[in-house]
């Protein structure tokens, strides 16, 4: 899978099913080269708390599962 098919999916919050926003970049281990986390600008509703523009990062041991059009990930706030 490459980065591009990764960034045309939906992030979702499997405990509110929250859409959380697009994959802007990815965080690799420059030891292993594994992916360590995704780096995502925000949907702006879902982090509507925070002032301007704000990229968070969604670790890779969150993400439940990749789907076709969705990765559904495991995070609380």
């Amino acid at each position: 899978m490459r980065l591009s098919d990764l960034q045309s999916k939906y992030i979702v919050n499997v405990n509110d099913g929250k859409n959380i926003g697009n994959i802007i970049d990815v965080k690799i281990d420059e030891e292993s080269g594994a992916i360590v986390s995704l780096v995502i600008e925000p949907n702006k509703n879902f982090f509507s708390f925070s002032k301007g523009k704000m990229d968070t990062e969604i670790r890779w041991n969150t993400i439940e599962k990749i789907g076709e059009d969705v990765i559904l990930v495991n995070i609380t706030l």
